[in-house]
């Protein structure tokens, strides 16, 4: 007798990017594309949030990538959003494509759990107007055993180094330090969450701050992170 065998339904995949050019929206979020398909989402690219307002795509999306910085988001968008992810679905992403969105809404940054205060930039005297005059060499300290950081080291960067303003239902696996500086107004380091999760509902929410530009993503330990991120938040 003929048994029959189904295959396993794909995984759904939105990835949805704009928002401002500076960290290549585009360019970042096809990094992971590949990486994506071949752990057997099928994925689909926005570059409009219009699609968080389709109640019926969002509750059949599994896993939702964001690169869009700053920029608004309408009552709408960020309300089925919210809905989504509470009953399930993933909301992953990594630096200003996450961590510096919508600024305006209030109930994004709840949702999100962190949100970009600045990255410091080097002393003034040292500074000639180029964007790497926010450049700052920096140590990403692992501080879990979290799946998404299991067998990485502390590792050094030499880019935007976030200073993030967070609660205490995030959970923490990774952190950089501001080292108190002269030529700033603070007298004493401060420790900042570089790698979070966050469980909201019956979703997971998954950020990490390193990732500026595609080089930095391409970075070993980053891009492990964010691959091993992504697949941690998906349902």
């Amino acid at each position: 007798m003929a048994v029959t065998t189904h295959d396993t339904p794909a995984r759904r995949a939105l990835v949805v990017r704009g928002g401002w050019e500076g960290h290549a929206p585009v360019q970042a979020t096809d990094l992971f594309l590949p990486f994506l398909r071949e752990n057997g989402f099928e994925v689909e690219t926005h570059d409009s949030l219009d699609v968080y307002a389709d109640a019926e795509t969002m509750a059949a999306t599994d896993l939702v990538v964001q690169c869009w910085t700053m920029g608004t988001i309408e009552k709408d968008q960020f309300a089925g959003l919210a809905a989504a992810v509470a009953a399930g679905t993933g909301f992953a992403g990594w630096h200003g494509g996450i961590a510096d969105s919508f600024r305006n809404t209030n109930h994004y940054l709840h949702l999100v759990g962190g949100q970009f205060a600045t990255h410091p930039s080097r002393p003034a005297d040292q500074c000639v107007g180029e964007q790497h005059d926010n450049y700052l060499p920096h140590r990403v300290h692992i501080t879990s055993d979290h799946e998404i950081v299991a067998g990485i080291e502390d590792f050094d960067l030499d880019t935007e180094q976030y200073w993030v303003l967070t609660d205490d239902l995030i959970d923490v696996h990774a952190t950089t330090t501001h080292p108190a500086r002269p030529d700033q107004p603070w007298h004493r380091e401060v420790t900042c969450p570089a790698v979070w999760t966050r469980n909201w509902g019956e979703g997971r929410v998954f950020v990490a701050t390193p990732g500026h530009s595609v080089d930095v993503l391409e970075e070993s330990n980053v891009r492990t992170i964010v691959e091993r991120g992504l697949l941690w938040a998906a349902r």
